[in-house]
Formats: structure tokens, sequence, C-alpha cells
């Protein structure tokens, strides 16, 4: 990007950003407020990051999840990956039944954390308070299709994961939070998942979500700059969409995309672009290899949540 480009875009960023400052799950959450007028409209909220397990973006993802069932009628959470887990959780939120830390121990790997077990936790703490009007973790029992298996093809991946959701929206009336991967929620119809031989392209689980909501479907992107998990991460290479969003001097921010902009900053945010993406197999020497390409950050998020440093989640015996 030309250095004047970068210059402009950096400067709205900073006049358009709200500073994140909490950093624990149950702080007060009023630098989130500005999310009351963003999500005003919105029947299906789905939070897509782009490294499952770092502290701070599982942080940010349960406080937005506890603003949007206290302040916004939310009533699901839809938790990415593994429906049979999610099956057994929903009883233990309505219901107390189970041991939440034994069921996420024999989850999915990028389930096992602290993180998650508290957002579960707070859940069940948030039912026992209001048993007429509890939050359900959607559960898939009674589904007339199968639930998705890793034996399905990525494209039709993408497919069953959306439809899952909108067959429980439309069978509980829900408000529905998706927290998910960003390869998953990034509204694309032909987003490119790197690195893959050849270069898996599909239309994302986030395409089908606009399509059936509309303007009731508000997609965020939550990001990072630099960190560690169980390895160490190096600043985004410059062609990344990361190395523009980290240079605000911001720790912590939200920004609604749709903000008013220039047109040099709005052709920015609609050209494209890439974005980290980071699973469980990763080599920090090969780091730009590892990204979401594409589409433009305009096409895939109504709003990016960026986190200069993040890092790692804590295990689950810790």
């Amino acid at each position: 990007m030309l250095s004047s480009t970068a210059d402009t875009v950096e400067r709205w960023i900073k006049d358009n950003a709200h500073s994140l400052g909490a950093i624990d799950a149950d702080s007060a959450l009023t630098d989130l407020s500005p999310l009351h007028e963003m999500t005003r409209d919105a029947r299906l909220v789905v939070l897509g990051v782009s490294l499952r397990d770092t502290h701070e973006l599982a942080v940010v993802s349960h406080r937005v999840l506890r603003l949007l069932v206290k302040e916004l009628g939310f009533r699901s959470l839809a938790i990415e990956g593994d429906d049979a887990t999610s099956a057994l959780l929903d009883e233990y939120v309505c219901k107390g039944i189970g041991d939440p830390r034994v069921l996420l121990a024999n989850a999915r790997s990028f389930w096992r954390t602290g993180e998650l077990l508290a957002a579960v936790t707070w859940l069940r703490w948030h039912n026992d308070r209001h048993p007429g009007d509890p939050v359900r973790i959607v559960n898939l029992a009674g589904h007339p299709r199968r639930p998705v298996s890793q034996q399905d093809s990525l494209g039709d991946i993408e497919r069953l994961l959306a439809e899952n959701v909108i067959w429980w929206h439309e069978r509980t009336g829900h408000k529905v939070v998706y927290w998910g991967g960003i390869a998953h929620t990034a509204t694309s119809r032909s987003r490119t998942i790197s690195p893959s031989t050849p270069p898996a392209v599909h239309r994302s689980a986030g395409s089908y979500f606009r399509e059936f909501f509309g303007s009731g479907h508000l997609s965020v992107g939550l990001t990072f700059h630099h960190g560690s998990t169980s390895y160490d991460i190096p600043a985004p290479p410059a062609e990344f969409a990361e190395a523009v969003l980290g240079a605000s001097g911001m720790d912590a921010y939200l920004l609604d995309l749709r903000a008013p902009s220039t047109p040099e900053v709005r052709a920015w945010l609609d050209r494209p672009t890439m974005t980290r993406l980071i699973g469980p197999v990763y080599d920090p020497g090969d780091d730009a290899a590892y990204h979401l390409s594409g589409g433009s950050l305009a096409e895939w998020f109504h709003i990016i949540v960026h986190c200069q440093q993040v890092t790692p989640a804590r295990a689950l015996n810790s």
C-alpha cells in the first residue's frame, strides 16, 4: 500500500475506533457500549476469530456474548466445531446436568480452554437466575439432517454449518451468537484458505448466513497483529490487513467498517486483501503462507475487533 493511503487509513481508524480496555471476562461492559447501535437490527451476530487458542480473542468474544445476552436479547450460542459436545453443554447450561470441565476436556482440541469453560459457566450462572428465559447452546438433536462430519467436503461443511444454525433459529425464534473460526464466518462466495495444495476455494458459511438473514446478519472479524500461543507469531507481512490495523497504536479496539469514510479509505476497504488464518498446524518461519484471501475486509466483515498482541489461552487444568 502506498504510504499516503496507509497514513489516511490509519487516521480514519484512529478517528473511528472505540478503544477496548478490559481483558477480564467479568469486567464491566461499558467499553463495548458502541455495539448497542451496531447490533440493533441483528438476529445473528457472527464472531470469527483468526486464531482459536488465544486468551485475548476468547475473552473479548465472551464479553461480546455477555453484552448480547444481557442487554440485547440474544438467547442462543452456536459454538463451532463439536456438535456432540454442544448437545451436552446445552443440557448443562439449561439444567445443570454434567460437568462442563469434563465435557470440554473430551471435545475438540481448540475447545479445551479455560476461556471457553468460563463462558459456558457464565451461561449456567445466568440461566440459574433467569429460569424462565434461558440461553441455549445450539443443539442439533432432532435435526432432520445429519450433523457436520469430517468426511464431508469443505464446500459441504460450509453449507451444513450455516444450515444447522438457520434450522435452530427457525425452530426457536432466538437471536443467535455464532462463535467460530474466521475462515468459516467471513462473508464470501469464493474465499481462499492457505496454505493448501491446491488452494482451497469455497463459498463460506458466512455467505449463506448473509443470504438468509440479510440485514439481520452481522459479521465480526477478530484479528491480531502479533503474539504467541504454542509458538511465537511475528508481526504480519506488509500486504496483510493486520499490518494497517495494527498501526493505530491501540492495544485493542472495535471498528465499524461501515463508518463514513473518504473515497481513498473506502477503496482500501473494498480492495482484495489477506488476513491471518492460523490453525493447529503453523510454521512461524513461513508465516505469510497462513492466510485468508479471495475477498476484501468490507466484503467479509461489518465490524473488526483488533488486538495488537495475543497470549496463549489457559489450559483447562490451570
